[in-house]
């Protein structure tokens, strides 16, 4: 009798194990750490993760959701310090995060370095106070990079864009270790496309479009 409920509990402790491990692997696309190479399962084969703050999430998604290679992006919340914050409590400032959007990528189709250069074309990397008609903390911009590959990849762009004299202030976007990841609300994901009109209306409002003609013109 002992043999068999020693065998039941082996079998029902291999079954949570294996539950908790599932549940860690899916999960890891929304809290992660910089600690580890973060690569996610997505249609049977690896893909990689790289995230990026570049002021409102809602701008951020479209250039990365175009292209080709990327298999979603998500809106978030990263670098701060509150678990499980609340869209209100990070434009508050009081958490430390920053709005963030995660890209899920095929690096066999899209490469990071392909990323940077279309993240450094929505942003302007010398404001330190926000993006554009927001402002505040939680608008600032940095790159999260989530492995050692990422890092120098960045630190090399953010360089390489200093030394083009493109701008005439210094580049304040930060190059930080990707921390917990947290999605945003369900309302802020794809917003673009939920509510294309009101979107458009805060997009041509927000001086960004304005702004990113007049640096990059005919290279967006």
């Amino acid at each position: 009798m002992k043999k068999w409920l020693k065998r039941g509990v082996y079998v029902i402790g291999a079954f949570i194990l294996l539950f908790i491990g599932v549940k860690s692997i899916n999960s890891l696309l929304y809290k992660s750490t910089g600690s580890v190479e973060l690569q996610v399962d997505v249609d049977g084969g690896m893909k990689e993760v790289a995230t990026f703050a570049g002021g409102c999430f809602w701008c951020m998604e479209p250039p990365f959701e175009k292209l080709a290679g990327v298999k979603s992006v998500v809106s978030g919340y990263t670098g701060g310090t509150t678990p499980n914050p609340t869209y209100k409590q990070v434009t508050l400032g009081d958490t430390g995060h920053v709005e963030a959007v995660q890209v899920i990528y095929d690096p066999s189709q899209v490469s990071y370095e392909e990323l940077l250069d279309v993240y450094w074309r929505q942003i302007d990397p010398t404001d330190s106070s926000g993006q554009f008609v927001d402002r505040g903390s939680s608008y600032t911009t940095a790159i999260f990079y989530h492995h050692a590959s990422q890092k120098m990849a960045a630190e090399k762009s953010k360089k390489e864009l200093a030394l083009s004299d493109r701008f005439s202030m210094s580049l304040v976007t930060e190059i930080r270790a990707a921390d917990t990841f947290y999605r945003a609300e369900e309302y802020h994901q794809d917003y673009y496309k939920k509510n294309t009109f009101q979107y458009q209306i805060y997009r041509k409002n927000s001086g960004r479009d304005q702004y990113l003609d007049e640096v990059w013109q005919d290279e967006r």
